[in-house]
C-alpha cells in the first residue's frame, strides 16, 4: 500500500477557554483529564504485551501511567472519572486541546504540518456548546 495514500485522523477531546489564565487552564484539564486516562489504558495494554524497556512504547508514555491503580469502565470518557488521578497535567496538555482558540489553531497547524488530514473532536465536558460556537466562529475559518 502507498503511504502518500493513507489520511491521518487524530481525534482527542477540544476545550476552549475564554483566555489562557492559570484557573482556566486547570478547569480545562480537569474537564479533559478522563481522555488521559482513557488513553493510559491502551498504553498499560501495549506495555503488557511488548514489555515496558522493550523500546516500544515511549518513555514518555509509560512513565505516566507508573501509577494507575486499576480503571472503571463504568466512568469511562467521562469529565470527573475518579479513576483518572494519575494523569498529570503534561499528558493533558500534550494529547488535548484545551486554551483559549487561538492555542487550538496553533496546535492544529503543528497537527497539518506532521501529515495530518483530520481532526475529530470529543467534545465531552461541561463547555460544549462555548467549544462548538469557538470551532465554528474562529478555528475553522483560521483552518481554510
Amino acid at each position: 500500500r502507498d503511504p502518500d495514500a493513507l489520511t491521518i485522523c487524530v481525534a482527542a477531546p477540544a476545550y476552549v477557554t475564554a483566555d489562557g489564565s492559570p484557573d482556566a487552564l486547570a478547569h480545562a484539564r480537569d474537564q479533559c483529564r478522563w481522555f488521559g486516562g482513557m488513553v493510559g489504558n491502551h498504553v498499560a495494554d501495549l506495555v503488557a504485551k511488548y514489555g515496558e524497556h522493550s523500546g516500544m512504547v515511549p518513555e514518555e508514555l509509560t512513565a505516566y501511567i507508573k501509577d494507575r491503580q486499576g480503571y472503571d469502565y463504568g466512568h469511562h470518557g467521562r469529565a470527573g472519572n475518579p479513576d483518572t488521578a494519575f494523569v498529570p497535567d503534561e499528558i493533558i496538555d500534550r494529547f488535548c486541546l484545551i486554551g483559549p482558540a487561538e492555542a487550538h489553531i496553533e496546535k492544529l497547524r503543528h497537527l497539518r504540518d506532521l501529515g495530518v488530514d483530520q481532526f475529530a473532536v470529543y467534545n465531552m465536558h461541561d463547555h460544549r456548546e462555548g467549544t462548538i460556537d469557538a470551532y465554528g466562529s474562529t478555528v475553522i475559518p483560521a483552518l481554510c
